[in-house]
């Protein structure tokens, strides 16, 4: 559900492995998956498949198994609701937004909490021109789990169909944590590449820009603690060892948004850290700087007047 660069990535790879899965996406890039097909270009997985089943009408999809859901932070509750039809009684909804409450949100506008399973995409993919997605470096992994820490059939049969793929699939009893992890870096990641129009290279070289990155990962450390989420290892290391190897140019999808004048998940991202920091008495300040610095280019439309 939405064929953007994570979901065109990871649904590519499953059809290629023999799943049945339908795309669905809209505009130039559901025309270009019917007429040429869907390209992957990558390092290490590059793909060239054409889809059967490509349509923007969710509602003439019948019930699936397994749905990642991979539409942007501001769709998540009209897609949920559109997408209605494609749940089934046993269907495992995955969103795989960059947030922190899409499980709790799509839950909420579908068949409740039993019908979503928390997941957690780690990747750089980037739709470049309709029908052609752009992987980069050589990370592709998917962590997914019940969020009550159970290990269902369901989401063991998504984890064979995974490695059918040969997709780095994680099935994880500790999904709310793994979430987290992940928000810690991403929220500084997309906040300061787009805050500075660089990549993570420069970033990290300047020792002050890097002081101000590691600040804001902090704070989203701090504001998990508050919340009650226990982390089993060490985030913060784990996470500075991983930033020291990434590509001098690897960037964040909300820095393309900004760069093409796309509407950004800021709010749900830094701005998200800021307003649970004032809920539960965390500083974060250098989140809520970035989530005003940012602010006026968040909903280009509005600031259009549209």
């Amino acid at each position: 559900m939405g064929t953007g660069g994570v979901g065109g990535f990871f649904g590519a790879k499953l059809l290629a492995g023999g799943e049945d899965v339908t795309f669905i996406a809209r505009g130039a890039q559901l025309q270009a998956i019917r007429t040429h097909g869907l390209r992957i270009e990558s390092e290490v997985s590059p793909l060239h498949v054409r889809p059967q089943a490509a349509t923007d009408d969710p509602a003439i999809v019948p019930p699936q198994d397994v749905i990642l859901f991979c539409v942007k932070l501001w769709d998540v509750e009209s897609a949920a609701e559109q997408m209605r039809p494609m749940v089934g009684a046993h269907t495992a909804v995955i969103p795989l937004q960059n947030g922190i409450d899409s499980e709790q949100r799509v839950a909420g506008a579908i068949l409740g909490a039993k019908s979503v399973m928390g997941g957690v995409a780690h990747i750089s993919a980037t739709v470049i021109e309709p029908g052609v997605i752009r992987h980069t470096g050589k990370l592709q992994r998917l962590t997914f789990g019940e969020m009550d820490g159970t290990r269902s059939a369901r989401a063991e049969a998504f984890l064979e169909a995974c490695a059918r793929a040969k997709i780095d699939g994680r099935l994880t009893e500790r999904i709310e944590e793994a979430i987290w992890d992940k928000f810690m870096f991403l929220v500084a990641f997309s906040g300061m590449t787009a805050l500075l129009r660089v990549g993570i290279g420069p970033i990290r070289e300047d020792a002050e820009t890097f002081a101000m990155f590691r600040a804001a990962m902090e704070e989203v450390f701090a504001v998990a603690a508050a919340k009650g989420v226990a982390f089993a290892g060490d985030p913060m290391g784990q996470w500075l060892k991983a930033i020291a190897a990434m590509p001098y140019d690897y960037r964040a999808s909300m820095l393309e948004d900004l760069e093409r004048g796309r509407r950004l998940e800021l709010p749900w991202l830094s701005g998200a850290v800021a307003r649970l920091g004032a809920e539960l008495g965390v500083a974060a300040p250098v989140n809520r700087f970035i989530a005003t610095a940012l602010k006026l280019h968040a909903d280009p439309a509005r600031q259009r007047g549209a």
